[in-house]
């Protein structure tokens, strides 16, 4: 345990402004450099953090001898950032698409095995309030045995030949993208309220000629207990909410009992078998940042880790069973068959 934290940030592209907010807010800790590529863009993020910029990863290193390194770049720069932390025996928290395929995320973890390090992945929509509020309805067997979830991803920021580029322009060449790039986060918000995967039926679709990648999904996902999770992913359909943005869709979760739903604005309702009235679920968030402020809590989370010894969720050896299912729909919808795990 430690009292306090040495973090060095690499990357300041748009989700890093995320980032900072969070770090800035841990009393806990010292953002002690900024790496970019581009000197003036650090040296802004730096000033706000007190911290010192620089243009070379390895130089600010060995320089500033952090606690932590967080990877805000590119995934194809993820295992490259990561040896050199692990050559200098610092703990490493990187940006989801972890490393950009299965293959160089097994070598990343092996790679902080073997130098004794520990590597997290950012993936903060498990840590979105909403979903916390179901897993404890879950967890209080509100529910019942469960039948299905079912989330429908509707961002509505994909028509046109404008798509992604005001926000983040790289969403249109990347080969594979709704899945290895949005539908990552369900896939792991549906481990941590279901358990793992059994398999997978998957159908991908591309309906904007402009990107690269495919922006449609029907994936089917089985769990122990004969439970079901469909994914119906859209990027081109919005939905009801006051910021699409917020949640991204709406979830469903079905069980013996009765019916839980997450809207577009974050609100949770129960409605018990047979019943036709909804009753909110009441849980505390602050509408802040991204996702219900998910980056802070994500933040947070690590940060007690380090300094009260309380467990870590999404190390790089659990959220490798992510990449695995990736993995195994883009198969499923290239085969055509259910892919077994």
């Amino acid at each position: 345990m430690k009292s306090r934290l040495k973090v060095a940030m690499i990357g300041t592209g748009y989700f890093s402004q995320f980032h900072t907010n969070a770090w800035s807010r841990c009393s806990e800790v010292d953002v002690v450099g900024v790496a970019d590529l581009d000197l003036d863009r650090a040296s802004k993020v730096a000033n706000e953090l007190n911290g010192r910029a620089y243009d070379d990863v390895a130089v600010m290193l060995q320089a500033e001898q952090p606690d932590i390194v967080d990877i805000i770049t590119p995934p194809a720069t993820h295992l490259p950032i990561i040896r050199m932390a692990a050559e200098r025996g610092i703990d490493v928290i990187c940006q989801k698409p972890f490393c950009g395929n299965l293959t160089m995320a097994k070598e990343a973890v092996s790679v902080v095995q073997t130098a004794g390090i520990e590597l997290t992945v950012h993936e903060n929509f498990r840590f979105q309030p909403w979903y916390h509020a179901m897993k404890g309805q879950v967890q209080a067997n509100r529910l019942g045995s469960i039948y299905r979830v079912t989330f429908k991803l509707r961002p509505g920021d994909g028509q046109g030949p404008q798509a992604y580029l005001h926000r983040q322009p790289y969403f249109q060449k990347m080969e594979r993208f709704l899945i290895h790039e949005t539908a990552i986060h369900f896939i792991d918000v549906f481990r941590y309220l279901l358990g793992d995967v059994n398999s997978v039926w998957a159908d991908l679709a591309k309906f904007n000629p402009v990107i690269s990648g495919e922006d449609n999904c029907v994936v089917v996902m089985t769990f122990d207990g004969n439970v079901r999770g469909v994914l119906d992913g859209n990027r081109l359909s919005d939905h009801a909410a006051e910021n699409p943005r917020r949640t991204m869709g709406e979830m469903s979760i079905e069980g013996e009992l009765g019916e839980l739903r997450l809207d577009g604005n974050g609100n949770v309702r129960f409605r018990s078998h047979g019943s036709a009235d909804w009753q909110i679920v009441p849980f505390e968030w602050d509408d802040i940042g991204f996702g219900g402020d998910c980056v802070y809590r994500f933040t947070r989370h690590v940060v007690d880790h380090y300094v009260s010894d309380t467990p870590l969720q999404n190390s790089a050896q659990d959220y490798l069973a992510n990449l695995k299912i990736e993995e195994a729909i883009y198969a499923s919808a290239q085969h055509g068959r259910v892919e077994k795990l």
